[in-house]
């Protein structure tokens, strides 16, 4: 069974209908037991991270992610579920799990660019990894974001796209996949892609 985190964010449900049109058992869920116990977890959602960390805290999900990882099971992350994953973000100043070394930043005022980011961007990959089997180099991805990951670990990124900068838009370290743009909005691509995250061993290609 595949766990999709319910922290009261939106989208929760798109993603459990890519699931079902894959064809694995899925269930929405904040207990603890029920998420520990799954084969796969998925951290997904749209959303500001002070509110999206003060919901995990509530419901001690923090602790729950913390340990998920630390029992070397897969794990991804999508949009919010991306930023989440490293120490700090920008945004309203908020300490984050810190399960990447690493920062969030917003976009920077350039030329009139546009923020929040929305829409269909490109996605170059930059390591091989298995996420990205049979998925064409470069691939459009849908992005909804202000704000982007700056991993400090550089040699996790996998996947790098530019909106007014060039920045992380994919990154994979020990059993943790996360992807800043929406893998169950992103048609065909984003669902092979998703194919490949729930077929995934971690031993397989793992920095």
């Amino acid at each position: 069974m595949i766990a999709i985190i319910d922290y009261r964010a939106g989208n929760l449900t798109s993603v459990a209908r890519a699931l079902d049109q894959l064809g694995y058992e899925n269930k929405i869920t904040d207990d603890p037991d029920t998420i520990l116990s799954a084969e796969r977890m998925i951290f997904p959602g749209v959303g500001a991270a002070k509110a999206t960390m003060e919901n995990l805290q509530k419901r001690s999900l923090d602790n729950v992610l913390c340990k998920f990882y630390e029992s070397g099971k897969p794990m991804l992350g999508i949009c919010i579920g991306i930023q989440i994953l490293f120490e700090h973000s920008e945004e309203e100043d908020t300490d984050c799990l810190g399960l990447l070394h690493g920062s969030v930043k917003k976009y920077p005022k350039h030329n009139g660019l546009k923020v929040p980011q929305i829409g269909w961007n490109e996605v170059a990959q930059v390591r091989p990894h298995k996420v990205f089997e049979d998925v064409p180099n470069p691939a459009h991805f849908y992005f909804v974001n202000s704000y982007y990951p700056v991993p400090d670990m550089m040699d996790a990124v996998i996947g790098k796209t530019t909106y007014g900068i060039e920045f992380c838009s994919a990154i994979a370290y020990k059993n943790i996949v996360a992807t800043q743009f929406h893998l169950e909005k992103s048609g065909r691509v984003g669902l092979k892609m998703l194919d490949n995250f729930l077929k995934w061993q971690v031993d397989e290609g793992r920095p």
